[in-house]
């Protein structure tokens, strides 16, 4: 199930492909029978089977599991077809074909490639595939026609030459957009009339299509110019948004209305390190349990350092097991000034309420304890094998789901060696949670059911499995148990709670909007959404440019970096070019029908989490969503600035309680 434990077993099939809507039984059955590790370098067969494309030289990749699973899938393949492959790569997907097909074309660009790919394939006994190099964008014409055709290369749109060579009846997938970084994956089907009909499958990232009836060549791959509707768009913000020239409450109160009675509010970000998206939380937050009595805000972190601050804005009883909250890596997501603000104005609201049990809390979603996990595997690997500590780093960097770098999987060259350390690694954070769930367990307050807390340890090992591997599977378990511990705070405040959460925009505009539901991926925000409807308020974050406090690699030191301006053709920019410096943006429903309609359109919407990478900024932190099925409310800020990391302090200053959360 994960890379270095993991082979073509009924586990892996079920996780990955059958786990995430692969239904096709022939096509799950071909990839049980074809050996992944085979199709990539010796240096990155540990890697073999994590549902990520991995490089295979030539600047090219071995696309990922999934995307091979459901391209075949859309192809209805029954046995005994003609297939034709644009883009043979390493031979892989050619191989998977050939168990469903009768015969397999495939033409590859790169001569090394197709070398490499026709000897492989032989050795490996696929005596049913062809391999010839080639342009693949006019086809084989000498076999057509072809009853399936699957291009594993983005273009800017299906050259005619393919389209000549499909077959009555055929069906034709390929990945197909304007811009040559990003692409929907289409699906053509040639009717016996001749006529064509497209389906999309789906926005997806491929390696650019090289040839005649494709791109020109590297040199010449440039951005679609900026079409009629863009340049029109950005006024049409500028009409429909509400300048936001500061963050007192009257400025908030359209949003409060529009929020109106919602059961939840989710507040995003799209970066753990800006001042303004901390502040705007913060004052809505305090609007909201002001004047509407919402019960709790919740926040990505972990439920032990959350709890620490919970005891004291709520003037519980201390635990007798007290430690620094949020003290490891990275610590000015939750130890800085915007924060300890909030902290002390929901701490002095309180006091001014009776009743204990009426008073605000402040919870931590993530039972998992992500980063402190993370800090002792580092600890651990840095002291018997540093060489798997680099790998390790440079996994836990990637932990977002869009991103993909492939460059850093070729530091994994240890192969055994890293993944000899995984048993004890997992042991070894399996006892360290049940440690911690112990000390955070002796106050009652601190779970609400018992038999939730014996989920997290029953599912800890899975979780540690799959976060060691940097596998996507860490995702969807990490997302959907704050989801769950989100369900347990609304139970425990009663049937009429409201809460506030606060998370980074992955996590809480639906994903079902986004590029990461084509991978199978989810997170609270859709699963928020199917649960409650509309009782959901999803409020979305945005900037152009300015500074975030960010790191280069995992377990860096915080950098005050700055923020590149954002990209052509993404939501960043067009609120950019709307020239305000900041505004609320309604997109439930807009002041103008027609913005929602106009911003529809999947387009790159960008992320930063606590490491940023401008050098790699399109890969690594841009992905593409539907704005306005992702978030009810965008807010936008066009220069931002880096949150304010919290001074230590030995020890409370004489103006603070002594149960000051940030003082130890």
């Amino acid at each position: 199930m994960f890379a270095g434990v993991m082979d073509t077993s009924d586990e892996w099939i079920d996780l990955q492909l059958a786990g995430r809507g692969i239904t096709d039984e022939r096509v799950l059955e071909a990839f049980r029978t074809v050996p992944r590790a085979e199709f990539v370098p010796e240096e990155l067969a540990d890697l073999a089977h994590e549902d990520a494309p991995l490089p295979i030289g030539g600047g090219q990749t071995i696309s990922q599991p999934f995307i091979v699973a459901l391209t075949l899938e859309a192809l209805e393949l029954h046995g005994g077809e003609r297939v034709l492959e644009v883009g043979a790569g390493s031979g892989y997907a050619a191989a998977v074909a050939s168990r469903l097909a009768g015969e397999v074309f495939t033409v590859e660009r790169l001569e090394s490639l197709a070398d490499d790919a026709s000897k492989r394939l032989a050795r490996l006994g696929f005596t049913n595939v062809r391999v010839r190099c080639g342009d693949g964008t006019l086809g084989w014409p000498e076999h057509a026609p072809y009853d399936a055709i699957a291009v594993a290369a983005g273009g800017p749109a299906v050259p005619r030459a393919l389209l000549d060579q499909l077959a009555p009846g055929g069906r034709l997938v390929m990945p197909v957009g304007a811009d040559a970084d990003s692409q929907t994956l289409v699906r053509i089907t040639r009717e016996h009339d001749g006529r064509l009909r497209e389906d999309s499958l789906g926005p997806v990232r491929f390696v650019p299509l090289i040839g005649e009836q494709g791109w020109p060549d590297e040199s010449g791959l440039v951005r679609a110019p900026a079409r009629e509707d863009d340049r029109a768009l950005p006024m049409l913000i500028r009409e429909c948004g509400e300048p936001l020239r500061d963050l007192d409450a009257h400025a908030l109160d359209a949003l409060i209305d529009r929020i109106g009675d919602a059961r939840l509010v989710l507040l995003g970000e799209a970066t753990h390190g800006t001042s303004e998206f901390y502040r705007l939380r913060a004052r809505l937050s305090r609007a909201l349990i002001e004047r509407c009595g919402f019960d709790f805000v919740a926040v990505e972190a972990d439920w032990p350092d959350a709890m620490r601050i919970h005891r004291y804005v709520t003037d519980a009883p201390r635990s007798h097991v007290e430690f620094a909250p949020f003290s490891r890596f990275p610590t000015w997501m939750w130890r800085n000034e915007e924060v300890s603000e909030f902290v002390e104005w929901l701490r002095a609201h309180n006091l001014g309420r009776r009743e204990r049990a009426r008073r605000a809390g402040f919870y931590g979603l993530d039972l998992y304890s992500m980063f402190t996990s993370i800090a002792h595997v580092l600890a651990y690997l840095d002291d018997v094998d540093p060489d798997a500590a680099r790998v390790a780093r440079a996994r836990y960097g990637m932990l977002t789901p869009w991103q993909q770098d492939p460059a850093a999987y070729g530091q994994a060259v240890l192969v055994g060696r890293y993944a000899s350390s995984e048993t004890a690694v997992v042991a070894m954070l399996r006892d360290m949670l049940e440690r911690r769930l112990d000390y955070a367990g002796q106050d009652g307050e601190a779970f609400f059911d018992a038999a939730q807390n014996a989920h997290v340890v029953t599912n800890a090992e899975r979780y540690y499995r799959a976060m060691y591997y940097g596998s996507a599977a860490s995702w969807n378990l990490r997302d959907t148990h704050m989801f769950h511990t989100l369900q347990a705070l609304l139970g425990y405040h009663g049937p009429d709670a409201r809460g506030i959460v606060w998370e980074h925009n992955s996590h809480l505009g639906n994903a079902e909007a986004t590029e990461m539901s084509v991978r199978g991926e989810l997170n609270v925000g859709q699963l928020c959404r199917e649960q409650f409807g509309d009782a959901v308020y999803a409020v979305g974050f945005g900037t152009d440019h300015g500074t975030v406090a960010a790191a280069s690699d995992w377990g860096g030191p915080m950098q005050r970096m700055q923020v590149r301006p954002s990209l052509p053709g993404s939501y960043e920019r067009l609120c950019h070019d709307a020239r305000v410096p900041a505004f609320l943006l309604p997109l439930r429903a807009p002041r103008r029908p027609e913005l929602r309609d106009e911003l529809m359109q999947p387009r790159l919407e960008r992320a930063i989490g606590v490491i940023y990478r401008p050098d790699s900024e399109r890969m690594s932190h841009y992905f593409h969503a539907s704005l306005p099925l992702q978030f009810d409310e965008y807010v936008w800020f066009d220069e931002t600035h880096a949150v304010e990391p919290l001074q230590a302090r030995s020890r409370p200053s004489p103006e603070l309680p002594e149960t000051y959360p940030f003082g130890l």
